[in-house]
């Protein structure tokens, strides 16, 4: 299958931290990076808790089921506790991650990406030689379906991080597909529509990699933007935090604890959903002691569908926001662009009439 983007080759971040330095390179000081609320001030909301037993359990079921309707709704995000991951494989998975951004650098090397692949170690959405860079290394694959791998990134990962990232995948993929369900009847939608979206779907992994910085207010570890995916589902490997969502205009610090799994909505999900649930902008920061890592798990529909509001959503009262397209179309057009907060699904909303 041809290539669905790419990203630009651009200095290892991880190695510049290294060097020591007092001063931040010009092309990681972000000028237009907006201050978030202090974390510990009185009032400060965190995303809502989801237990993901109690989602099935027979007397809380409804309730619960009606809070994950609405953290979907309001905030994009919840934490899922209980939610069926096997410890050990996601402690395996940490490990192995933790473990690939502590290998030196040459070893690293021999997994960037290669021109006109977007798979590989490096940054993504670097689409010219000008913008403004993210203090942030990443690992990025595509691990399902099959066909869809790499095989000169595959080949070259050890044997226990190749069987760390399978493992995982298959955990994850089982918890997202009961959660797209579960959305899909709080929706209203019917359950054949989703599974035409989503079955042997499109899933990736970023390992994400924020070493110290000198001058953490200046930089950002990654750039605000929504996810243009159906769902992420974000492991945290250390304490360090970082996470920042925009709610009403303000950045809120999220406290995450290692032992959940943070989901969030993505671009095609509130596409999918008709603008019900929400998809929303979201950062990372860095911090000037300690590095922070995490691994994202990115959920998208099959490469081979066409996607839109789902038409069981669709009424006279509530006709289609979006416009629909094809998911290898909607990701070449994705990674050609710079990483913006909201203006990839902003784009694909119908125009609305003039009254």
């Amino acid at each position: 299958m041809e290539s669905l983007g790419s990203s630009l080759p651009v200095p290892n971040v991880q190695e510049l931290a290294k060097e020591n330095i007092s001063a931040v390179p010009d092309r990681y000081i972000r000028p237009d990076r907006e201050a978030a609320i202090v974390s510990g001030s009185d009032g400060i909301p965190n995303i809502p808790v989801i237990d993901f037993q109690s989602l099935f359990n027979g007397e809380s079921a409804p309730a619960e089921r009606e809070r994950l309707h609405r953290a979907c709704k309001e905030w994009g995000f919840f934490q899922l506790i209980n939610h069926e991951v096997n410890t050990e494989i996601a402690e395996k998975m940490k490990e192995e991650t933790q473990g690939f951004f502590a290998s030196p650098f040459e070893e690293k090397k021999s997994l960037s990406q290669v021109p006109g692949e977007i798979e590989g170690y490096g940054q993504a959405f670097v689409v010219s030689n000008d913008p403004k860079l993210d203090w942030a290394d990443m690992f990025y694959l595509v691990t399902h379906p099959v066909y869809l791998r790499k095989p000169h990134v595959w080949k070259m990962l050890s044997p226990s991080f190749r069987s760390a990232i399978e493992n995982y995948a298959i955990e994850t993929q089982k918890l997202v597909m009961k959660l797209l369900e579960l959305m899909a009847n709080n929706l209203g939608m019917k359950k054949e529509e989703l599974h035409e979206i989503f079955y042997d779907g499109t899933q990736a992994m970023r390992m994400n990699y924020y070493p110290p910085c000198p001058q953490p207010e200046l930089v950002i570890g990654l750039s605000p933007h929504s996810d243009p995916v159906g769902l992420t589902l974000l492991l945290q490997i250390s304490n360090v935090q970082g996470l920042q969502v925009k709610m009403d205009g303000e950045w809120i610090p999220i406290s995450l604890s290692q032992n959940v799994i943070v989901v969030n909505i993505g671009d095609i999900m509130e596409i999918i959903s008709n603008g019900v649930y929400c998809s929303v902008e979201h950062r990372a920061i860095v911090s000037h002691d300690a590095e922070r890592m995490s691994i994202a798990t990115l959920f998208s529909p099959n490469m081979n569908v066409e996607f839109g509001p789902a038409p069981s959503l669709i009424t006279p009262e509530t006709p289609p926001l979006f416009k629909r397209i094809g998911t290898p179309q909607f990701f070449k057009n994705l990674f050609t662009r710079k990483l913006q907060g909201r203006a990839y699904i902003d784009d694909l909303q119908i125009e609305k009439r003039n009254e």
